[in-house]
């Protein structure tokens, strides 16, 4: 239920004024076409209530190690 994923992110960020504007940020840089924003605004404040050492990486277009190439 998405209340408890704000409760969640609000250990993290307790600033609810910031965590509005990160969680508005992240959702339309995450967003995907023909999905739900509703969905893509649960999936980042999942992201936001994870501790940073178990958070997956946050930057947008890096591609992860185990899938670049050698040239």
């Amino acid at each position: 239920m998405r209340s408890e994923l704000i409760f969640d992110a609000l250990i993290c960020e307790s600033n609810r004024y910031l965590l509005c504007r990160l969680v508005a940020k992240g959702t339309r840089k995450l967003h995907r076409p023909n999905t739900r924003v509703e969905d893509t605004t649960n999936e980042m404040l999942g992201r936001l209530s994870e501790p940073a050492s178990t958070s997956k990486e946050m930057v947008i277009g890096r591609v992860p190690a185990e899938r670049q190439r050698a040239a």
